[in-house]
């Protein structure tokens, strides 16, 4: 049984279609990638999964459950976590009181002090624990990312959705984040990477799935789908997709 499967969704925006007819299926334990030039679907795609959007049609299932009539927080609680392009942790609260919140809120902590138990130990594991105590908005961008996963770890998930975690970092920071990505990984945890850069998950994931346009034009192992003529074409244009074809036949 998939852990996560979407069968034929489709979400409008009035005469807008924002996804269409996307089915896919997540099994327990992998790291699979999502990506796709701006506007192809792929937040819209977490928000349908994290219930911020209802679909148009189809039905997502989570575990064996329906969950796409369920409230965000419903979902939250089942073990389906995300992070957010935009980070916006609660800047006047310190980094340890933003993941303590989640824990408490969202993540089952039984009491506060177990909260701030548990953030504590995630922020070891996010490289924050020196950070604990400054205020939210003291943290540079990659400290904010680190803190947008530690804030979605505490709530103990099955699976996370990473919206463009590594949107806006240097190339050390995003290995870093990667490196930091594989550790969540091998904790047992799903990981569903959204991305527009195909080199920053190809590292990563051992299945990719490509939105252009709100519909799904390729999927399978990322070695191959990178190579694929009509991804190539939705990043690059046609003229540079017909040259490599031409220089493959040559």
């Amino acid at each position: 049984m998939a852990l996560l499967e979407l069968m034929d969704i489709g979400k409008r925006f009035g005469g807008v279609a924002a996804l269409s007819h996307v089915s896919l299926r997540l099994a327990e334990g992998e790291i699979v990638g999502v990506i796709g030039p701006n506007g192809a679907g792929k937040t819209t795609l977490v928000n349908v999964v994290t219930g911020i959007e209802k679909p148009t049609t189809g039905t997502v299932q989570f575990a064996g459950e329906r969950i796409d009539g369920k409230r965000p927080d419903q979902i939250a609680r089942r073990g389906i976590a995300r992070t957010f392009q935009v980070v916006q942790p609660f800047p006047q609260m310190s980094v340890l009181e933003n993941v303590a919140a989640a824990a408490l809120f969202a993540g089952g902590a039984p009491s506060p002090a177990l909260a701030r138990q548990s953030a504590a130990e995630h922020l070891e594991f996010c490289g924050l624990a020196r950070e604990a105590e400054k205020p939210a908005a003291a943290l540079t961008l990659a400290g904010r990312k680190r803190l947008e996963l530690a804030k979605s770890l505490a709530l103990r998930p099955k699976l996370l959705l990473l919206d463009e975690v590594n949107a806006g970092l240097n190339a050390a920071e995003i290995d870093a984040a990667l490196a930091l990505i594989r550790q969540i990984a091998a904790r047992g945890i799903t990981v569903l990477i959204i991305e527009h850069v195909i080199k920053v998950i190809a590292a990563t994931t051992t299945r990719l799935l490509v939105l252009h346009h709100g519909q799904l034009i390729a999927e399978g192992p990322t070695a191959d789908v990178v190579r694929n003529p009509a991804v190539i074409e939705a990043y690059l244009g046609r003229r540079y997709a017909e040259h490599l074809r031409q220089g493959a036949t040559a």
